[in-house]
């Protein structure tokens, strides 16, 4: 008797241990290495260099939390996920700067991720400065695909930065990159419709549901609150969209994030939750 449930919970067991092992020994592409103590892979995707740091053990259907920019910059909130098993990636999207050709190019990168590492449907965005406009503009047409967007001191209108029509002052070369991304003129772009602060399918977001989280200094001297971020809340608001703000008093652009990431990462683990019931 014994010896029969003893061949029955191996049996049992058995299948369950393979796929764990198989799980442990994913292949990734790339050069491993480490990064703040995770397995971290560093490849290229259609000649840019993309990044994928893997958990110890991957959360229940393989969330992820896609950097847009500064890969490593104030990376409390990135640790944090990797410590409750959400994967991070990265691809390097410069210089295109949140425009059209940046959004096709992550979404290229979106469909090989998420068929390539079986990682969840949904994505969590996080972008610093202007990792908003990449982050943003991707969502926006791709609403069903974005589980939540975590933005910091971002840029959200390309005319407040680099641009410098407004208080901040102008970044010459990015704003060169601007124009040459977008293909816009400089008369052009003063009055082009296409930033998260205008973009008519902002509303589309909103309607989707899809949580956002903006954390910012309202002091920012390079892109101010009320130039950027202000306008984009009250309109994402006035869809009935769900944000959140964090402001930091006396702050200005920099330091990003949180010194402690903890209601970051709470937006994450809600949002994930509410995607998984939707």
């Amino acid at each position: 008797m014994k010896t029969a449930r003893l061949l029955l919970i191996l049996f049992v067991l058995a299948p369950l241990a393979f796929l764990s092992a198989q799980a442990a020994d994913r292949a990734y592409p790339g050069d491993k290495g480490d990064w703040q103590g995770f397995d971290c892979y560093r490849f290229t995707f259609e000649g840019r260099s993309a990044i994928i740091v893997a958990p110890k053990t991957a959360a229940e259907g393989a969330p992820w939390v896609w950097r847009a920019r500064f890969f490593g910059h104030e990376p409390q909130a990135d640790i944090a996920m990797l410590k409750l098993g959400y994967h991070i990636l990265w691809i390097d999207s410069a210089p295109l700067m949140g425009s059209p050709k940046s959004v096709e190019l992550w979404q290229r990168f979106y469909e090989y991720a998420v068929k390539e590492f079986a990682l969840y449907p949904k994505a969590h965005l996080e972008g610093f400065s202007r990792g908003g406009l990449y982050t943003v503009n991707w969502a926006v047409q791709y609403p069903d695909e974005t589980a939540s967007i975590y933005i910091d001191n971002p840029v959200l209108d390309f005319k407040c930065w680099p641009g410098g029509f407004g208080k901040s002052q102008r970044s010459v070369n990015d704003w060169n990159d601007v124009l040459a991304s977008y293909g816009l003129t400089e008369e052009e772009a003063k009055t082009w419709n296409g930033n998260p602060t205008e973009n008519p399918k902002i509303k589309d977001l909103a309607e989707a549901k899809v949580p956002i989280l903006i954390v910012c200094g309202d002091s920012d001297t390079v892109v101010p609150f009320e130039e950027s971020e202000k306008p984009f809340i009250e309109r994402y608001r006035s869809f009935s969209g769900p944000i959140e703000v964090i402001i930091k008093p006396g702050c200005d652009h920099h330091p990003h994030s949180l010194v402690d990431p903890a209601p970051i990462v709470d937006f994450f683990v809600r949002a994930q939750a509410k995607a998984e019931s939707r």
